[in-house]
Parts: structure tokens; C-alpha cells; sequence
């Protein structure tokens, strides 16, 4: 059996066709709100900002892993709803994710607020804890940043 093609693509909200922006809420919902049970504001208003990139890997046109990064008032990069498709997990993607998300954030810091228990893979990508532990929808969360190199 021959591997999938996983095709990256990057796009602001204005440049996402209807169809895309539904497959990619639908997984977001899919992951943090059903699978981790956290109910929240998913559409939180953020998603449509200006300097938003919404960055993701699909298989067949299909997104399997998705993240956004948005542009902080402060000129800090914030990476987050960071997320792999339950079926695509153990492939690699998280990391093909964080590889392709650094290489649009450039030359900026970036910051971002890691479940604990991923803490060391991101620091595998320069992240470094900047505050203690803190409990949001009932999962740990670890703030990270990480500095231009």
C-alpha cells in the first residue's frame, strides 16, 4: 500500500473557499469540543482577522491537521488550535504542522499555550515555558514562547 500525499496549504481567511472553512471547523469542533469535551466559543472572532493564517495538511483535499496563527497586537506571532485528525495520528503530522508554521512565522517571536502534557514536543521546536502551569476547560495548559534565532 502506497502512503498518502499530504499536501500543506496556508491561507488567510478572506482567500478560504466555503467548503475548506467548513471542513476545517468541523475538525476543530471535532477534536477539542466532542473528543475533549471542552465546550467553549470555538468561532471565537479571531479567525477572520487580517493577520490570520489558517495553516493545515490535507489528504485527498481532506484537512487531517490543522493550525492557526495569529498576529498579536504586540507584533507576537500566537500559534494555537494546533490538532491532528484522530485517524492521522501517529503519522508525523504534529511536527510537519510546527515545521511549516515556523517557517511562516519567520524571524518573529512566537508564542503560544501548550496542553503539559505536549510541552516537550514543543520544545523540540525552541519553545520554552514563560509561566506556570494553568488549567483552561479543565485540561493543563503551560505558556510558551519562542525568540527568533
Amino acid at each position: 500500500m502506497q502512503p498518502q500525499t499530504t499536501e500543506t496549504r496556508v491561507a488567510s481567511f478572506a482567500d478560504l473557499d466555503t467548503r475548506t472553512l467548513h471542513d476545517l471547523l468541523r475538525l476543530r469542533i471535532d477534536v477539542f469540543v466532542v473528543e475533549q469535551e471542552c465546550a467553549y466559543p470555538e468561532i471565537d472572532g479571531r479567525d477572520t482577522e487580517p493577520g490570520t493564517r489558517h495553516l493545515w495538511l490535507a489528504r485527498a483535499g481532506t484537512p487531517v491537521a490543522y493550525l492557526r496563527i495569529l498576529a498579536d497586537p504586540d507584533g507576537v506571532e500566537r500559534i494555537g488550535r494546533v490538532l491532528v485528525a484522530r485517524a492521522a495520528r501517529g503519522d508525523g503530522l504534529a511536527g510537519r504542522l510546527m515545521t511549516e508554521a515556523l517557517r511562516v512565522v519567520g524571524n518573529r517571536p512566537s508564542v503560544l499555550d501548550a496542553q503539559a502534557h505536549l510541552a516537550g514536543f514543543y520544545a523540540r521546536f525552541g519553545y520554552t515555558p514563560t509561566g506556570p502551569e494553568y488549567v483552561e476547560d479543565g485540561i493543563p495548559h503551560i505558556p510558551m514562547r519562542r525568540d527568533p534565532r
